[in-house]
């Protein structure tokens, strides 16, 4: 009798169980399978050698202010092209894809509430709108967070993740380095407290300006911190760069920062410091 398979129908073929996407996740540091929810638990930290995944802005929201404490500060000022950038995009084109990506108006964001019981002032860089690149909003907003700071006389707080000065505002994103560090001189001087956290990546102008500009600079683990790109460096010296250049590891051995610390151990250091100094 020969033997034969019906192609209507499936014979000691178990079901597949399918894995729902987005489960998985390979560590880019150590190379690790991560379960994701695991990953998520622990504040997206990778659990076999501690490095620090990129979030959203929101996870430092929820990590450094207390409960229901804090207020949004200068939510309605909005990115526009006033000088009608053009390249392969339009630049008034990609600001509407950014908040449309985001859910934001611009790439920052400013809180005053309370952090371990200390009033304090909150700014969130979101490095998903436009790279966090600091054009004229994301300088003004700073610029009324320092003067907040100083009028109620309570600490300012920067979470840093940018890749530099936005080029499509040209000048005028330069000039919010001279700006915002000018600020930060009279609010040093008045006796204000600032404190820089320089996640991955801080880049460019915002590491030439206000991103070292803190009496207390601190970094997350593995951090890429910088001003120009490593290549461009190499390029320009002739020479290779020592290894870990602009990590915050590195930078931390030569004295640009002053301590690098996990992201779970963030607030209880700063409200440490904060109890200190002020």
């Amino acid at each position: 009798m020969a033997w034969f398979r019906r192609k209507d129908k499936k014979i000691n073929s178990p079901e597949k169980k399918e894995i729902p996407d987005g489960l998985w996740e390979k560590c880019p540091s150590c190379g690790a399978l991560l379960y994701r929810p695991q990953v998520d638990k622990n504040l997206s930290v990778c659990h076999h050698c501690n490095y620090h995944f990129r979030v959203d802005s929101e996870l430092y929201l929820k990590l450094l202010m207390d409960d229901s404490s804090y207020d949004e500060l200068f939510n309605k000022i909005e990115s526009k092209d006033f000088l009608e950038f053009s390249a392969k995009k339009k630049y008034s084109d990609q600001i509407i894809d950014a908040k449309n990506k985001t859910g934001d108006k611009n790439a920052i964001k400013v809180f005053r509430g309370k952090m371990s019981g200390h009033d304090i002032v909150l700014g969130i860089m979101n490095f998903k709108f436009i790279a966090g690149s600091m054009g004229s909003v994301v300088g003004e907003i700073i610029s009324r967070s320092i003067d907040v700071a100083g009028e109620k006389n309570i600490p300012l707080i920067l979470v840093c993740a940018s890749g530099g000065a936005r080029m499509q505002e040209g000048a005028i994103s330069l000039m919010q380095l001279a700006k915002i560090s000018t600020k930060l001189a009279r609010f040093s001087k008045s006796g204000g407290l600032y404190i820089p956290i320089l996640t991955d990546p801080t880049t460019g102008g915002v590491t030439a300006s206000y991103g070292m500009l803190g009496d207390i600079i601190i970094a997350e683990p593995g951090a890429l911190i910088g001003f120009a790109g490593s290549r461009v460096i190499k390029q320009t010296i002739g020479q290779d760069l020592p290894k870990g250049f602009q990590r915050s590891e590195f930078l931390l051995k030569k004295g640009f920062i002053d301590k690098v610390i996990h992201r779970k151990d963030m607030k209880s250091n700063l409200t440490n410091i904060i109890s200190t100094l002020q």
